[in-house]
């Protein structure tokens, strides 16, 4: 028998294999949370974008029609938001894209009440989307050149784009002079320091190769070869920041390589030695943990249990789901009931006892459909950390569905599934669309989550992208930003009345790192202790606010913070005062 056919048949035996299994574990699970929900009593949400100023629709680019067939699913993503303080003058601002030909960011300040109004236009931000250039897929914000002033770098199909702040809302484009600007396809950006020297860093992980000029393709093979091990996506770059406003790029230099076709990727210290290791979500394989060896290298972690699963992560979300002074991990991946089952990964950090990173997805927080970004955040104040996601992929035709002819490209060769001119168009099919935004409340115990979004007023069923948390109008209540792809950006505001106490901390850093990026605040209270990091990039193409919010539930007793800053230097603050925001500044070495 021909070495191809036998191959192909193994394949349809695999393939129907693992779906019976998958539609078989499926119908005998709760799994999908698409028709629960639980009463959340005091807990409430209202969309108010429009009320508080924020009018923003996403729309896609527009492709090569060579791939025309594929476009929909190539130009699915670029929705994306970011929380950031752009005219420093305290309060949480918002940095939207779109990808569209022409289309127009928009920069929403904060006018201190919680209402907005768009100042892209005069800052500079706005008109990005050209020619030529490539299109917005997101956006990072850090002070890179330490002037206390945060500082955008815009990520790109295409040329991405730094921008310096001035202040008084003027940015200059300082791309070129800095050595950013090389041509990439990307959907992930996170600053760091990862060698401590007071210089943010910047890592960009890419996701179409960047020999692809997706407007005037030399080639339809643009695809992955792979749906579960895939490696010709677009390379990693670490650009090292010099301290002069350049950079030198020194990605193989260090360790950080791949080209696992990266979504998402988030800095933390996860071996609890000091340094921030990188954590990075990819589509068509596993996830990647780069322990930073001593700010010189980087090594990446085995035996972890990550490389058991080759999935399709999409986000990295930070949290500590325990309230054991540990980081969490949840990771989007996709479920559909009778085609493909991969389930959500939320899994909690025990490296430090030598047991890796331990998966406790189940129930809801394993199955949120065709999950991408997610957020952790004490939305009700209890003292536990609640998960907000977003899903959806391509909501189109309600009668017509594209799973069929996924289903086949799953079986087909490498070959076949690289070109692109060998997928069936996609035309008006749907492909898990129309999904919920799902809210899960943290019930404590085991991870255990209950599903709430329509009970407590968050229910669209646009298709979601990226969702960042924030308190917008300063009421210690977080609400909710979500960008949506081909959508409308829609704001919740938190106008739960339960009663709960909460603590904020914002942080200013010593030195060039002003934004205290790396820092670590634990606090302990009766309900246990809480761990949070100040992150750049967190989720899916998305930035929280940078002040670190604690609910704390009805009798938090006496309540104390510890703080362990970029340097090392570890803080405390006893009896901390509750509902209040408190601002403290990295002490001198």
């Amino acid at each position: 028998m021909p070495i191809l056919l036998r191959r192909w048949i193994t394949n349809v035996v695999f393939v129907a294999l693992v779906a019976f299994v998958w539609r078989e574990g499926c119908d005998r699970s709760d799994l999908s949370s698409e028709d629960a929900s639980d009463v959340r009593p005091g807990v409430r949400f209202v969309e108010s974008a429009r009320d508080v100023g924020l009018d923003f629709e996403h729309r896609p680019t527009s492709l090569d029609p060579r791939i025309a067939n594929v476009a929909p699913q190539v130009a699915a993503v670029g929705a994306a938001v970011s929380v950031v303080d752009a005219d420093a003058d305290g309060d949480p601002d918002l940095y939207v894209v779109t990808s569209e030909d022409g289309g127009q960011n928009a920069l929403f300040v904060n006018r201190g009440d919680g209402t907005f109004e768009d100042r892209a236009a005069e800052a500079g931000l706005a008109d990005l989307n050209r020619d030529g250039v490539g299109c917005s897929m997101g956006s990072v914000w850090g002070d890179f050149d330490g002037d206390g002033l945060d500082d955008v770098f815009v990520v790109m199909y295409g040329r991405p784009r730094l921008f310096r702040n001035l202040g008084d809302l003027r940015f200059e484009d300082v791309t070129e002079r800095a050595g950013v600007g090389r041509w990439v396809n990307a959907n992930a950006a996170t600053w760091f320091d990862y060698d401590r020297d007071g210089n943010l860093d910047l890592f960009v992980g890419c996701y179409f190769s960047e020999e692809h000029d997706l407007w005037n393709v030399n080639s339809t093979r643009i695809m992955q070869d792979s749906f579960e091990f895939s490696r010709n996506g677009g390379r990693n770059f670490l650009y090292r920041g010099n301290g002069d406003g350049t950079f030198r790029e020194v990605a193989e230099e260090v360790g950080v390589v791949g080209t696992r076709w990266t979504f998402a990727a988030v800095a933390a210290d996860f071996d609890r030695d000091g340094w921030p290791d990188l954590y990075v979500a990819n589509d068509y394989g596993p996830e990647e943990l780069f322990l930073n060896r001593g700010g010189e290298r980087f090594e990446l972690a085995e035996g972890i249990g990550l490389e058991r699963e080759s999935k399709s992560g999409m986000c990295v979300a930070l949290g500590d789901v325990f309230n054991e002074g540990r980081l969490s991990v949840f990771v989007t991946n996709i479920s559909k009931r009778g085609y493909l089952f991969q389930g959500n990964n939320l899994r909690v950090n025990y490296l430090d006892h030598g047991a890796g990173m331990v998966q406790f997805a189940d129930g809801p927080t394993a199955d949120c459909g065709w999950a991408w970004g997610a957020q952790f955040g004490d939305l009700d104040n209890d003292g536990l950390q609640d998960l907000v996601v977003v899903n959806g992929f391509i909501s189109a035709s309600r009668e017509r569905d594209y799973w069929y002819q996924m289903s086949k490209l799953g079986i087909a060769t490498a070959d076949v599934i690289t070109d692109a001119a060998h997928w069936p168009p996609i035309e008006d099919r749907s492909l898990s669309g129309y999904e919920r935004t799902r809210v899960l409340f943290n019930d404590g115990g085991q991870a255990r989550f209950v599903e709430a979004g329509a009970a407590v007023g968050i229910d669209d069923r646009y298709d979601g992208r990226a969702v960042a948390l924030l308190d917008g109008d300063g009421d210690g209540r977080l609400d909710v930003a979500i960008a949506n792809q081909s959508g409308p950006l829609l704001y919740y505001r938190n106008r739960s009345e339960t009663g709960h106490r909460w603590v904020s901390f914002a942080l200013e850093g010593a030195g060039g790192n002003t934004g205290a990026l790396g820092a670590e605040v634990t606090v302990s209270f009766a309900g246990g202790t809480q761990m949070q990091v100040v992150t750049s990039a967190c989720g899916f193409s998305s930035q929280n606010e940078r002040r670190l919010h604690f609910g704390l539930g009805d009798a938090p007793g006496p309540v104390e913070a510890r703080v362990r800053w970029p340097s090392g230097l570890e803080q405390t603050i006893a009896d901390v005062e509750l509902d209040r925001v408190h601002s403290l500044r990295e002490p001198s070495p």
